[in-house]
């Protein structure tokens, strides 16, 4: 899970620094090894967290059907459905697009956290797709709009509900996420992305932006190593070094396409991630200018401890535990299905709190 993956790029920045002027310069005048030191840094912070959150899970009765191709037999890509063992059918979807700056991070990243959605009722698919230089724009968002025609194909076989849809991301993924919506909602978006919409705008019922990156104009003034990691990545997903001057950086900037018609909007962002001011708070403000409904999940700016980059995987924080409360009451308002009646993962910080609570008392008698 993208937890610490965009900090962490201060990371790639000093390696590159450190690589001397030949690996700079290569650095310089092509986008790939950038793109693969990235990648490098996302898989190690993906993997970590990943062991560090997977013990706090309770053991849900989830199914899972993992592996399936959205392409065709042929087809790379591949996505995860995860349904809650229930009588209670037809299941109302969330299509979840996982992050890694466009040119890393796998569905498998966000698996343990899908789940835990999974079991408060909901159809939860977590979506994989071709990321760069391997593929470059628009490469992704037709992929990700061939995941849900798939979906809605499949809708009787699996007990899914084709008009009850929510489309969720986080960091790039949020992104994706918000262009798909786009191109459900607004026609003239859809034929400049080069997409059929795979559902019809009453069916998109809302979406999850969380920790997105939005605005590629505040994008290209980014300071720091955050700005540098970004502008990189998009270099790599346009296939132009001069990224911003790209229609693709046009299009993809979500500001500048949102109209009336975009679904009830969940957005949230940690006051320690950066993309925070520059990204989600700019679009919250203008969803709600237009009349989009806006649910906002933030902190004060000085608030302690400060709150990073993917926070909202975080289950052990309660924080975290806050927002996803407020994703599945999100849920429920959007789709008009309530979650189920448990609380799994509150369960599991409640029992981990009596032990830490018990632990001066045990180690007491241990030193008797």
């Amino acid at each position: 899970m993208k937890i610490f993956s965009l900090p962490a790029l201060g990371v790639a920045a000093g390696a590159a620094a450190a690589a001397g002027l030949a690996a700079a310069a290569v650095l310089r005048h092509h986008p790939l090894p950038s793109a693969l030191l990235i990648r490098g840094v996302f898989a190690s912070a993906n993997r970590f967290q990943a062991k560090k959150i997977q013990p706090r899970i309770p053991g849900l009765s989830v199914i899972r059907h993992r592996g399936l191709r959205y392409l065709g037999t042929g087809g790379k890509p591949s996505l995860d459905l995860f349904l809650p063992a229930t009588d209670r059918k037809p299941l109302p979807v969330v299509m979840w697009i996982h992050g890694g700056a466009w040119i890393s991070g796998s569905k498998e990243d966000v698996a343990p956290y899908l789940e835990v959605l999974a079991g408060y009722g909901y159809a939860v698919v977590g979506v994989g797709y071709s990321i760069s230089p391997e593929a470059v724009y628009p490469t992704a968002v037709k992929e990700l709009n061939a995941a849900l025609a798939f979906v809605r194909e499949h809708a009787d076989r699996y007990g899914l509900d084709p008009n009850r849809i929510v489309l969720a991301g986080d960091s790039a993924g949020a992104q994706l996420a918000a262009q798909l919506a786009l191109a459900i909602t607004n026609p003239e978006y859809a034929r400049d992305t080069g997409v059929v919409p795979a559902a019809a705008p009453r069916q998109l019922r809302g979406i999850l932006l969380n920790c997105g990156v939005f605005d590629f104009d505040a994008v290209a003034t980014m300071a720091g190593p955050m700005g540098w990691g970004l502008r990189k990545a998009l270099w790599s997903y346009t296939g132009s070094r001069d990224w911003a001057s790209t229609s693709a950086a046009a299009h993809m900037s979500i500001p500048s396409h949102v109209d009336h018609r975009f679904p009830p909007t969940y957005i949230s962002g940690g006051n320690g991630d950066d993309l925070t001011l520059t990204q989600s708070l700019p679009l919250a403000d203008r969803l709600e200018e237009l009349g989009v409904p806006v649910v906002r999940s933030f902190w004060p700016r000085d608030y302690k401890p400060a709150l990073g980059h993917e926070y909202q995987f975080q289950l052990y924080r309660p924080e975290a535990m806050d927002s996803l409360r407020q994703t599945v009451a999100f849920l429920a308002d959007v789709t008009g299905v309530s979650a189920l009646p448990r609380q799994p993962v509150e369960k599991v910080t409640a029992l981990e709190k009596d032990l830490l609570a018990e632990l001066p008392e045990i180690e007491e008698k241990l030193a008797a």
